[in-house]
């Protein structure tokens, strides 16, 4: 007998806010955030999500949505989701999840994307100091393709992924959490920076109250004040997964998750129809709505038996990741290398950050030569198919980073040769992507060697 159609246990509906779905939406982590459904070992169910800003970025010529976003109210996630086995025993503390990724896609009716550079006064980017300036590109897809009116002469196959699936942590993990990033901030405004720029982005995304959204937790309540005040901002990967970004968690994917409290309180969102390699201008993937179809199995005492602690805790673990058979094929490639020296002229001690800011920064340039600015470059670099590596980090005082570009998604041969570059019409593509202007005044970057394309 054909298995059954996979159960529907979190249902979208894009016509509501997050916050009125029939099952509300959270956009912290929290292990006191309840289930909004369970499912058993080996079912096979289906989870819709919105896109990360819950419809906040509409399909248009204009980047002001960028621009304004509340970047306090991200990401939204389906969730979260209890596990039982099938005598209906929770998943338990030091337990590990098996979650497989049997389907995924964008919402039917829904198929189209976004891929944007936040200004440099509300969040910023990789590249932020060269980029300051909001900018927006629309993508539209054609069943695995995709292509974009305001980057002409590309299309690419996507990898579909979800940017962010995790468990809920304990809440020992969660003061691990917050006491480790709330130093972070205290003490490093002074002393850290990224790729040796100081820039308005926060050091750590600390819990507040602004923007908060935490399921069925009812706001105004007592509850719902101690819960926000606690809990953590989903902005970047922690022990229990959450946002790795990793582009390659699609179709027949395992992720293997810590469990930290009892149903494990999985949750899951952030659908990427396409990325490459470190989301380099931060809002880097085509972001969309979407579904996953997935089935889950516990491993009792998992944690203990395959995951070593990398710290003071046995909580201190990461999870492991199965990468699934289904990616675009490949087999012509064009690779900028990066070393550990920055745009000064300045010498990094095997600094992989400045290595791989130098190989996009080297990409963005080249490309630029072939009639796109270089901001469409940026846009291209963080949602197409690209592999970025750290290709050395032990020959001192360079780290050497390399980002490699699949030559098929291009229209034109985009090698270097013998002869000059072509010129003329065919070349003009199109400058004027949705964009704003920056209104602040922290300093920019300048190459002094870059083309002025």
């Amino acid at each position: 007998m054909a298995p059954p159609t996979p159960k529907l246990i979190v249902p979208i509906d894009l016509r509501k806010k997050p916050w009125e779905q029939k099952l509300p939406l959270h956009n912290r982590w929290h292990p006191d955030i309840p289930s909004v459904a369970t499912v058993r070992t080996g079912q096979l169910f289906r989870i819709e999500m919105v896109d990360w800003t819950g419809g906040a970025i509409k399909d248009d010529n204009s980047a002001s949505d960028i621009k304004y976003l509340d970047l306090s109210t991200v990401h939204y996630l389906s969730g979260p989701i209890r596990v039982v086995d099938d005598e209906g025993i929770a998943a338990k503390p030091g337990d590990l999840l098996a979650v497989e990724i049997c389907n995924l896609g964008p919402l039917p009716g829904d198929e189209w994307g976004f891929t944007a550079i936040f200004d440099r006064e509300n969040g910023g980017g990789f590249l932020t100091d060269h980029f300051p300036c909001a900018t927006k590109a629309i993508w539209y897809f054609e069943g695995i393709y995709a292509y974009s009116p305001h980057i002409p002469g590309v299309r690419f196959p996507g990898i579909t992924h979800p940017g962010i699936i995790g468990t809920a942590p304990s809440m020992e993990l969660l003061n691990i959490w917050n006491k480790r990033e709330r130093e972070l901030e205290e003490n490093g405004l002074n002393s850290l920076k990224l790729c040796e720029v100081l820039h308005s982005r926060p050091l750590a995304n600390l819990p507040s109250t602004k923007g908060c959204l935490l399921g069925q937790i009812p706001e105004g309540t007592n509850e719902w004040e101690k819960t926000a005040n606690e809990a953590a901002r989903t902005i970047p990967g922690r022990e229990n997964g959450g946002n790795c970004d990793i582009k390659n968690l699609s179709r027949g994917s395992k992720i293997y998750l810590p469990v930290f409290v009892e149903g494990a309180n999985f949750s899951t969102g952030d659908m990427h129809f396409s990325q490459g390699d470190g989301e380099v201008s931060f809002c880097g993937a085509i972001e969309m709505s979407g579904f996953l179809e997935l089935k889950c199995e516990i491993i009792r005492g998992g944690m203990k038996e395959y995951l070593t602690p990398m710290g003071p805790t046995p909580l201190h673990v990461n999870p492991i990741f199965e990468i699934g058979p289904v990616e675009p094929r490949f087999s012509e490639w064009l690779v900028f290398e990066g070393i550990s020296v920055d745009e000064t002229g300045r010498q990094h001690y095997l600094d992989a950050s400045v290595a791989y800011k130098r190989a996009v920064l080297n990409a963005i340039d080249y490309l630029s030569k072939f009639g796109y600015s270089k901001e469409q470059v940026y846009l291209l670099l963080s949602c197409c198919p690209c592999e970025g590596r750290i290709s050395g980090i032990v020959d001192a005082p360079n780290a050497v980073a390399t980002l490699a570009i699949p030559t098929a998604i291009f229209d034109q041969d985009i090698r270097p040769k013998a002869n000059k570059l072509p010129i003329g019409p065919r070349l003009v593509r199109n400058p004027d992507i949705p964009r704003c202007t920056y209104d602040g005044n922290l300093p920019i970057t300048q190459n002094p060697g870059a083309s002025g394309i």
